[in-house]
């Protein structure tokens, strides 16, 4: 990228793998509680990620953004969901008709569908190394992978929000400079999505006693 210097693009893309590496670890973790907590882990280096933009390119909204992503998707989420899980009394990821490593190859192979792809398009940015945009492409179809294929309610809600934080990592890229509104309404959007998330776990385990989906998915024609 011209004009941004290698120390600043290398800090930028390592952030941007760690949120991609992250994304991996959800997708082949058999807890619960662990995909939460890597889930905390990851909107913690998006947070850093938009914290480091902001100081570099002296874009100030960018502070207020990153402090609500921390309290709402660092804190406040991950909080919820354990406290939810807590309530469930279980703490098993659901598998699918696919083993783990099974799942890994698909998503090592949409995650590099998705680099090259984004990658050729060759967007121009002055906040972030074009590569960054690539990755966090990469980052949201690994989360689709994550939702289509565990078979229980939190592994699917975490894939969604997860999704946001690679959404996140691209609009920094991108649109880093948006007016402050636009920004937090898509984090108002997050929170939606998390009571949403949290009345369908507290009535699918009130009914079924689990958080396994597979029931549902035999209702699919």
């Amino acid at each position: 990228m011209t004009g941004v210097p290698s120390t600043y693009a290398g800090v930028a893309n390592v952030a941007a793998v760690a949120v991609l590496l992250t994304e991996f670890a959800m997708l082949r973790a058999p807890l619960l509680r662990s995909q939460v907590r890597l889930y905390a882990f990851q909107s913690l280096v998006v947070t850093g990620l938009a914290v480091f933009v902001a100081a570099s390119r002296g874009i100030g909204a960018l502070y207020v953004l990153a402090l609500l992503s921390f309290v709402l998707k660092v804190v406040l989420v991950p909080g919820v969901v354990l406290r939810l899980l807590g309530d469930a009394d279980t703490d098993l990821a659901g598998s699918s008709v696919l083993g783990v490593a099974s799942m890994i190859l698909i998503a090592i192979a949409v995650s590099a569908f998705g680099f090259f792809a984004v990658g050729s398009l060759h967007v121009r940015s002055l906040a972030l190394p074009t590569s960054a945009l690539a990755i966090a492409a990469a980052v949201v179809l690994v989360a689709f992978v994550l939702i289509i294929l565990r078979s229980d309610v939190v592994s699917q809600a975490i894939g969604f929000f997860s999704l946001e934080n690679g959404v996140s990592v691209a609009s920094l890229v991108v649109a880093a400079g948006l007016p402050l509104v636009v920004e937090v309404a898509f984090l108002f959007d997050l929170l939606v999505a998390v009571v949403v998330f949290g009345v369908i776990m507290r009535v699918h385990h009130g009914r079924t006693k689990t958080l396994s989906t597979e029931d549902l998915d035999r209702l699919k024609g």
